[in-house]
């Protein structure tokens, strides 16, 4: 008997600067990100995109990518309907956050789930980093060496 709907596995899952696709329809992945560091807070990101890649799944599904505030509330959600004919087949969904306003510093989250199932939650720390003070920018800092023994 062949399955009618196996819910999928999640290959991967990768915030980016940018994704772009060659004319080969092959994607590029530019800035993939750990830590977003910022010149200030609050502070209007222009674009914040999000790789998902679904494989070994039959049927179709809905997915919904949340991005977490630190108190827990949603800041962006982008839900995308996809599906898998065959479980060696394998979907890719980018969901794009233009726009995106960060009000305070701190660790957010991206959740992903598929028809309403949790796959993956992990931490996306937004730390504010000022900029060097006037007349700095651009200087050569000295080498730190550790203290002669």
């Amino acid at each position: 008997m062949t399955p009618t709907r196996v819910l999928p596995d999640l290959q991967c899952s990768l915030v980016c600067d940018e994704i772009r696709q060659e004319i080969n329809g092959n994607l590029i992945l530019l800035g993939v990100i750990t830590v977003i560091r910022v010149p200030q807070i609050p502070i209007t990101l222009p674009q914040l995109f999000i790789f998902n890649r679904w494989t070994a799944g039959v049927g179709e599904f809905s997915e919904s990518v949340r991005l977490l505030a630190p108190n827990g509330s949603v800041v962006r959600k982008s839900d995308v309907r996809f599906a898998l004919r065959d479980p060696g087949h394998s979907a890719t969904n980018v969901s794009f956050f233009g726009g995106l306003e960060i009000a305070v510093q701190g660790v957010y989250s991206i959740e992903v789930l598929v028809d309403d199932v949790m796959k993956l939650r992990y931490a996306l720390p937004f730390m504010h980093v000022p900029p060097p003070p006037q007349g700095q920018q651009g200087q050569p800092q000295p080498p730190q060496h550790p203290p002669a023994a």
